[in-house]
């Protein structure tokens, strides 16, 4: 493969670092997204409708749960995640977030803490999106402070547990066959993961409306009245918060890949109107300071996207730490924040216009900004971690 092969939006040829059945896989990614999702997804957008009927055709891709190697998983490599859930961003990033949440954080939560038997029942029918899973962290009174304030409650009780609380933000939820609860036992006071599978008793929804931002994830208020779950739903390996933790470093780094393709996808779109848009008698992508904000966005995408692809190769290798996740998501999302803006700046008044597509990219990265750890909370991480002192509070 040459490097006039990669797309012209990945200047540098990152695509080149995947192994040529990747690359096709990749392909077919991008393919199907341009055909199927692209035409249809302002119109979900515009009524915050998700697009059930295009869950069959992405199924058939198999990237549910790519980088993970458990029972029915494609077991493929973490940089082939990243770069498909750029590939999803870059498209749409609310489709994006849907495998975030689906194959990201549920399915890993399956994966990192749930036993053989646990894995073996769920995995396979989530990798084929028979089953879709959500994550329930989130609590109205708790973001940033989650891991001390959770205040979902968890009780013994005989084979099984009572869940108590109210869960907020939970993406998938309201059509999830499997949420994943983290709640505090009130036994030993540590956290713990619960499968709570769609159509329980007591378990209830209400959809987040008038969002301005990732309009097609139905996101959703969970509340928790007496939800009785058996003991074979506490996912076996979840003993504490620091087990949650693991799961959200994984996804943190894939967040800060959705974050590198929403901005991806504003540069695109606004390089391809300049070619088009013509003031003064000839195409603005002549215009010096159109230039100079491209250049500009390319250059934010092109950082974004070596510094995630380096992520990624530390977590094939094992070497993945908090820090390095944090340091991908604070950096690459401050870099989509202004790739958009840019985008929005070179397309006029135009650019507040769906049918330009650059509208709902600027919308959208307000979202991406703050999920999976707001940026003052990940620079945090990564402050600890080069000072040697903690600065949370």
């Amino acid at each position: 493969m040459r490097l006039s092969d990669s797309p012209e939006s990945d200047f540098l040829g990152f695509e080149l670092l995947l192994e040529a059945a990747d690359r096709e896989l990749l392909g077919t990614v991008r393919e199907h997204l341009t055909a199927a999702v692209e035409p249809v997804i302002n119109d979900f957008w515009t009524r915050a409708e998700f697009p059930f009927d295009l869950l069959p055709g992405l199924a058939a891709l198999g990237i549910a749960g790519l980088q993970y190697d458990g029972p029915g998983c494609p077991g493929r490599s973490s940089l082939l995640d990243g770069m498909v859930a750029m590939e999803l961003a870059r498209i749409d990033p609310s489709i994006s977030t849907f495998f975030g949440v689906h194959g990201g954080l549920a399915m890993g939560s399956v994966q990192l803490c749930g036993s053989p038997e646990q894995q073996q029942r769920w995995l396979p029918e989530m990798a084929r999106l028979e089953l879709i899973g959500a994550f329930g962290l989130t609590e109205p009174d708790q973001g940033s402070g989650v891991a001390g304030g959770l205040a979902t409650s968890a009780r013994r009780d005989g084979d099984g547990w009572v869940l108590d609380g109210v869960k907020k933000w939970i993406g998938n939820a309201s059509f999830a066959d499997l949420v994943i609860v983290w709640a505090r036992d009130v036994a030993d006071g540590e956290v713990k993961g619960f499968v709570v599978e769609g159509g329980t008793e007591g378990m209830d929804f209400e959809l987040q409306r008038d969002k301005i931002a990732l309009r097609v994830v139905q996101n959703a208020t969970v509340r928790l009245d007496g939800v009785w779950v058996p003991e074979d739903n506490r996912l076996a390996e979840a003993h504490t918060f620091a087990d949650t933790a693991r799961v959200l470093r994984l996804t943190r780094a894939s967040v800060a890949w959705m974050a590198t393709g929403c901005a991806r996808g504003a540069y695109e779109h606004a390089l391809g109107y300049t070619r088009e848009r013509e003031q003064f008698g000839r195409p603005i992508a002549g215009f010096q300071l159109v230039q100079d904000l491209l250049v500009r966005m390319l250059g934010n995408v092109t950082t974004s996207i070596a510094l995630c692809a380096r992520v990624s190769q530390l977590q094939d290798a094992g070497l993945l730490r908090d820090e390095h996740a944090s340091l991908a998501k604070a950096v690459s999302t401050v870099r989509m924040r202004e790739t958009v803006g840019w985008a929005r700046e070179v397309l006029g008044g135009n650019g507040i216009l769906l049918e330009h597509h650059v509208g709902r990219f600027v919308a959208d990265a307000e979202a991406i900004y703050s999920y999976e750890g707001t940026r003052e909370i990940n620079t945090l991480i990564v402050g600890r971690a080069i000072t040697g002192t903690g600065a949370f509070v």
